[in-house]
């Protein structure tokens, strides 16, 4: 594993300033975050009482938008937390539509998911649609937060790495978190726990993965604790880890420099042959 930082982000004077300024903006973004969930549980809820089930995982089709947005280029998909909506990524795929990324495509999944495994399977299904949609690209993935592990446990678990050679996560848990020791029960946050039986199985050998990740993990993230266990640590997988200073987690998706640099990972991507 390889181990950088990000070197494109001055460092202020007084790191307290820094703190105090990426505070902010969680703070801001908390609220807005936290307004949209009852939303996605009402909806939820409404299905149950009109009988219309939704199956474990509902994944969000693409906007009309995103698909003219790039029709040409390499096929995006992009995979949200665990408290968010397709629209934390507004910012990010602004940024791809100049890249030569695209098409770009949005994919959610409901907050009553009961098993990363499962959202894992359906993001399988995802990546094969976008495929016949591409030609047969392969296919790059961006997860932040609890969407990168989701997107970590396809390709190395279920064979996704012979479809998906880069899979870049903001802010993902790799390792897991002390803050989810502290959660609620949710069957997701359960498997966030350091030692889980997921994490555990994501520790296994897997020698011969073809994909190709990029970790990209913050100094200041309230919701991976420690830091550190947003990298990647594995013997057989082909990891970067990249620290961003002074982002809060819930900033990581909307923060320019860091969108910047994930458009240049993906245009680098662009110029390496495809996973066969």
């Amino acid at each position: 594993m390889d181990d950088t930082s990000i070197a494109w982000r001055p460092q202020l004077p007084v790191p307290w300033v820094a703190a105090a300024r990426g505070a902010g903006v969680e703070a801001g973004w908390a609220a807005r975050r936290l307004a949209g969930m009852p939303v996605d549980l009402a909806g939820w809820g409404l299905r149950q009482l009109t009988g219309r089930f939704a199956p474990a995982v509902s994944w969000l089709p693409p906007g009309r938008a995103e698909e003219q947005a790039v029709e040409r280029g390499t096929p995006v998909l992009l995979v949200h937390g665990l408290a968010d909506r397709a629209s934390v990524f507004t910012l990010l795929r602004q940024g791809l539509r100049g890249s030569g990324a695209g098409p770009v495509t949005t994919v959610g999944y409901s907050v009553l998911t009961p098993d990363i495994r499962v959202a894992a399977k359906v993001l399988g299904d995802e990546v094969e649609q976008l495929r016949a949609r591409s030609g047969g690209q392969a296919v790059r993935v961006v997860g932040y937060s609890l969407g990168g592990l989701i997107a970590r446990y396809y390709v190395q678990r279920l064979g996704g790495d012979a479809c998906v050679p880069l899979v870049i996560t903001l802010g993902t848990p790799h390792g897991g978190t002390a803050t989810a020791l502290l959660a609620p029960p949710h069957p997701l946050l359960r498997q966030l726990r350091p030692g889980s039986e997921l994490l555990a199985e994501l520790a296994e050998p897997t020698a011969g993965c073809r994909t190709r990740f990029v970790a990209f993990y913050s100094d200041l993230d309230e919701a991976v604790i420690p830091a550190g266990r947003a990298r990647i640590d594995h013997p057989d997988l082909q990891a970067r880890s990249v620290l961003v200073h002074g982002v809060g987690h819930l900033a990581l998706p909307i923060h320019q420099p860091l969108i910047d640099e994930i458009c240049a990972v993906l245009a680098e991507a662009q110029q390496v042959t495809p996973a066969a």
